[in-house]
């Protein structure tokens, strides 16, 4: 916080111009980064430039929110003329191409800054990007996920990206196929096809593809446009026991409500026990869907669901008999060891012998093996790649023998006149410049 200034200057000395940082707000990110630099690695590249860019470019950013508009010269004389952390990649930038080229440069950042936060939607604080998040998951469960047409493998993948977004604290998350394949207990191909789906169906947008080693796709997690609850709401109308996602179907009817705990089938699809060849999505969504006291009976967890009822008897059947859950009286409930204080809460060991007995135990360890050793290959492939690059000679548009290595002499009559001092490039003068010489 500034000391407030003094009236007369006369008597009090020069009067302290205030900072910049001070004039035009910053966050408390923001303000660090620029007074004291990228001290925590988060802007980290692979060389120094990239790292100073990246730098500069979120500063831009952060510059650039709502409220916090900096004008290019506001921009200059924190990152240009004043000695700070932040603003070392600019300062060296002008002192190797000048003042009007670092100037020009930190223009086009801050115009390329203000672009992508007109378009991105406003989130002030990670709250906000919480409530975002938040609201894409309360359409995902509102949905109701058929197994067929590999809506299955869609559910599941919205679930896993809802996790990662929560962890960027933002819509916009990085993920990589065989990560997603991991958490979803999945093959690679089933996540690519469900990838292919989501954007099809808007429920992504990819924002970047991946490349290199450590650079994985960035992707946009977002409510189709014909889902949004608003459109919905002025479209069908919203009213109690209605969901303003759902179609209008006739006056007096209720809809069925399908309810999907998202975060229980999070903490379980990638478990052996839920492979596709033991209980599967659809006994996780049955558990989720389970209390440990009050009980539901299958017409109860169909309507749930959204399932079939020869599939729900099918998975309670099984579920059942591997101690995941309990009849009573044609009502079935959640086994004691997996109720938690507020949702479902899996154990470990109760699980290991589900999958035991269904014979899956060991599928997500060999799943993760396959992709370390798919990773290492393809890390030593882009090795050799960059190495076989390395040692490639440069191409040479002038042959050996034309020039004389110790003298520079042209040996071949053919090539009189050419410029050969760059025996990559080699020019023809233009002839009204040979004139003007003469």
């Amino acid at each position: 916080m500034s000391l407030p200034l003094p009236r007369n200057p006369s008597s009090h000395g020069a009067r302290r111009a205030v900072p910049v940082w001070e004039r035009r707000g910053l966050s408390p990110r923001m303000r660090r980064l620029l007074l004291e630099g990228d001290v925590t690695g988060r802007y980290g590249g692979t060389t120094d430039s990239e790292a100073g860019y990246r730098i500069t470019m979120a500063l831009a950013v952060g510059c650039s929110q709502a409220g916090r508009a900096w004008t290019p010269g506001d921009f200059f004389q924190a990152l240009l003329y004043t000695p700070t952390a932040g603003g070392v990649w600019a300062r060296h930038l002008r002192e190797r191409k000048g003042s009007d080229y670092a100037e020009a440069k930190l223009t086009a950042m801050l115009d390329k800054a203000r672009r992508l936060v007109a378009d991105a939607p406003v989130i002030t604080c990670r709250q906000d990007a919480l409530e975002a998040i938040e609201a894409v998951r309360q359409v995902v469960e509102g949905q109701p996920w058929p197994t067929a047409g590999g809506k299955g493998s869609d559910l599941k993948n919205l679930v896993a990206r809802l996790d990662l977004c929560e962890r960027a604290g933002g819509l916009e998350h990085g993920a990589s196929v065989r990560q997603l394949a991991e958490a979803m207990g999945c093959a690679r191909a089933t996540v690519e096809a469900s990838n292919r789906r989501l954007v099809d169906g808007k429920w992504l947008v990819l924002v970047k593809s991946g490349s290199g080693k450590a650079h994985g796709s960035r992707w946009r997690l977002k409510i189709p446009d014909h889902l949004h609850p608003r459109v919905a709401e002025e479209t069908h109308g919203a009213g109690v026991g209605r969901s303003p996602t759902s179609g209008y179907r006739g006056a007096g009817t209720v809809p069925p409500a399908h309810t999907t705990d998202t975060r229980a089938i999070s903490s379980l699809m990638g478990h052996d026990a839920f492979h596709h060849h033991a209980h599967g999505l659809s006994g996780a969504r049955i558990l989720g869907c389970l209390d440990p006291l009050d009980g539901k009976d299958v017409k109860a967890l169909c309507a749930a669901t959204g399932l079939h009822r020869s599939t729900v008897q099918r998975r309670l059947r099984h579920l059942v008999a591997d101690g995941l859950a309990v009849e009573l009286e044609g009502r079935y409930h959640l086994a004691g060891a997996l109720a938690g204080p507020v949702r479902l809460h899996p154990d470990e060991e109760l699980l290991n012998d589900s999958a035991q007995e269904r014979g899956t135990r060991g599928r997500g360890h060999a799943r993760r093996r396959r992709h370390q050793d798919e990773r290492a290959h393809y890390h030593q492939w882009l090795t050799e790649q960059h190495t076989r690059c390395a040692r490639r000679p440069r191409l040479a548009l002038v042959p050996d023998g034309v020039v004389d290595p110790r003298t520079g002499e042209i040996l071949d009559d053919r090539w009189h006149g050419w410029d050969l001092s760059d025996l990559r490039r080699p020019t023809f003068p233009d002839p009204l410049q040979q004139q003007q010489a003469g």
